[in-house]
């Protein structure tokens, strides 16, 4: 266990959430003029349990986006007096996030010591540390908890292998299918990477056989859920090496399943999306949609830890996805029509290949345009420049026949159970 609240009774736990919680509130709407409009017109002096906090509305990205575009940086949600010495952030969208104040401001510590990291471990983080908060997520946890941290950030497979062997480095953090990459280089150069032994995963799905080859090469790996605007939101536990299904909902975090679009509670056990309330000072956020499923395992968690307990990440309420640790939206995309006015309809299409995902963008075009064969390569590589300037990730894209009349965009195509 990490510390003693791992295995308070669950109604000290709930009684700790709620404590004070009305006094703590009033002094965020006095700080944040955003979240004072947001809720506007309701009742924030009685919030004594989760009843009376399901009166408040939900925040959904979207809306905290466009309070953002209307008053920068934070749109009022920021206390930005409590902000003196920490960071900022730009994460997709865009969505602009400050790190909070202390140690350990995302709580990855106890999900790393969850996956069996040690104090004093050195541990390579191959999450970026560029514009959003990734890469500090984890480094922040893992100095707290003790450990030697090696910043590698994104990219550069060879020389991470490099770092690698020389630092010995026996933990790995970073997305689930960069660290075959890693492997799989090494193996390539004939000097297969032994010294890692732990991994915790985020940013993308940890897919079971995925799981399996990485034990099979002496690694075991568990994974976080986290987001770059709460930080670690739930995280896997094992007993002996023996992960327990579904994640364990961080301290302090307030979470609940509601009906997808709605601010009311899925029945226990249902599907639903995740909304968290963390009342945190310098960034509140109340009822806050991540726009991700999933739903409550109702039976306590054979490791003991007596947290809620999450099925773990399930899809998406909405069409947002993610890939290759960046999420894509489907505004990123609603330029594509001016820029291409040749295109009829036309969607994003996410999948899996050799262990990867892949993206790419179908698109069918109007009855009316004369494109000669010849032409289409030339045509699809510009469209293929424009998906990377609108998402900053690279993928492909493809004339198609014809594409059906029903609204999607982001087609995640990706079988999170066998993939």
């Amino acid at each position: 266990m990490f510390d003693e609240l791992d295995t308070q009774a669950s109604n000290t736990r709930e009684a700790a959430l709620f404590e004070q919680f009305s006094q703590r509130l009033d002094s965020a709407v006095t700080n944040c003029s955003g979240l004072a409009k947001h809720l506007e017109g309701h009742a924030i002096d009685a919030i004594t349990d989760r009843s009376a906090l399901q009166q408040l509305p939900v925040l959904r990205k979207s809306a905290l986006m466009q309070a953002q575009q209307d008053f920068p940086p934070f749109g009022g949600f920021v206390d930005e007096k409590a902000l003196g010495g920490c960071r900022v952030f730009m994460s997709p969208g865009p969505v602009w996030e400050p790190q909070l104040v202390g140690s350990d401001p995302w709580q990855s510590a106890r999900a790393l010591a969850a996956a069996g990291v040690q104090p004093g471990q050195r541990l390579h983080n191959a999450l970026s540390y560029h514009l959003t908060p990734g890469g500090f997520i984890l480094d922040e946890g893992a100095r707290a908890l003790g450990c030697v941290v090696f910043p590698a950030g994104a990219g550069g497979t060879e020389v991470q292998v490099q770092a690698i062997r020389h630092l010995q480095s026996q933990v790995y953090v970073g997305t689930p299918d960069y660290l075959q990459v890693i492997l799989d280089k090494a193996a390539e150069e004939g000097q297969p990477i032994e010294s890692i032994t732990r991994a915790l995963v985020s940013g993308g799905a940890l897919f079971p056989a995925m799981r399996a080859k990485y034990l099979e090469q002496g690694i075991h790996c568990q994974q976080c859920y986290a987001t770059a605007d709460l930080g670690v939101i739930a995280y896997e536990t094992a007993t002996d090496d023996v992960i327990h299904p579904g994640m364990i909902v961080s301290e302090g975090l307030i979470v609940e399943i509601l009906i997808p679009g709605t601010g009311t509670p899925v029945t226990p056990g249902d599907v639903g999306e995740v909304v968290v309330t963390r009342l945190e000072s310098g960034y509140p956020l109340l009822r806050f949609a991540t726009g991700d499923l999933s739903a409550q395992i109702l039976e306590p968690s054979p490791c003991g830890r007596t947290q809620m307990r999450l099925a773990g990440w399930m899809g998406r309420a909405d069409q947002r996805a993610k890939v290759r640790g960046m999420f894509i939206d489907p505004h990123q995309l609603e330029n594509l029509p001016k820029a291409f006015p040749e295109l009829e309809r036309w969607r994003v299409v996410i999948a899996r290949s050799n262990n990867s995902d892949t993206m790419q963008l179908q698109v069918s075009l109007k009855s009316t345009v004369n494109i000669a064969a010849d032409n289409y390569a030339g045509f699809e590589s510009r469209l293929a420049d424009a998906l990377k300037q609108a998402t900053q990730l690279k993928g492909s894209a493809s004339i198609v026949d014809t594409l059906p009349n029903d609204g999607v965009v982001i087609d995640d195509q990706r079988n999170y159970e066998t993939d």
